[in-house]
């Protein structure tokens, strides 16, 4: 009886579709499910040519070893600059590399990424520098910075074009952003 007058008063339904509009709001906000759910990516990366080992000295009784031919991708994109991953917001790992390819374009690249996976995170090149810690986790939109796109998984390997008017030697670093909550989940100096 008190339920079925609770039911027809207008403050019931009126704090009913608060709550019902304030969890749905809170859904698409935070998106929980993404930190139970992970994107995998595995996208074909640039071949770098490492460099050939240097013959022995003369006078050497050890025959020289030599590199195996290239192949004829291998001269097709030159490392520009690379760094490893470190953790900020969530546990980060795997290495980020800005690539020269034959085209003359550049790419960065995200070797063997694995972070979380959260709403609305984008790839940031960067010219802050990165640091350690809670202190490092919302430098990146202090200075000036460039959006590559939005990540394309949390996890695995993935490419990014860099537009031709991005001057790359302003920028030293590389984050994987939550533009939703302006913070870094994890972010790489690229030397």
């Amino acid at each position: 009886m008190l339920i079925r007058r609770l039911f027809r008063t207008p403050l019931t339904w009126i704090a009913i579709t608060v709550l019902a509009a304030g969890s749905a709001f809170g859904l698409y906000w935070f998106q929980p499910w993404k930190l139970l759910t992970d994107a995998e990516v595995a996208e074909r990366l640039s071949t770098v040519a490492t460099p050939a080992t240097s013959p022995a000295p003369t006078g050497s009784a050890t025959p020289t070893s030599s590199a195996p031919p290239a192949s004829p991708d291998a001269a097709a994109a030159t490392l520009v600059s690379s760094g490893d991953f470190i953790s900020h917001e969530h546990d980060t790992s795997g290495s980020a590399r800005i690539v020269r390819t034959a085209d003359g374009q550049h790419r960065l690249e995200l070797v063997g990424l694995d972070t979380s996976n959260g709403p609305d995170l984008r790839v940031w090149l960067t010219d802050q520098p990165v640091i350690e810690g809670r202190d490092g986790w919302h430098v990146f939109d202090d200075g000036h910075w460039v959006e590559l796109g939005r990540l394309k998984g949390n996890r695995g390997d993935q490419g990014y074009p860099i537009p031709n008017d991005v001057e790359l030697s302003d920028l030293t670093s590389v984050s994987i952003w939550c533009k939703r909550f302006a913070v870094s989940f994890g972010a790489a100096t690229l030397g």
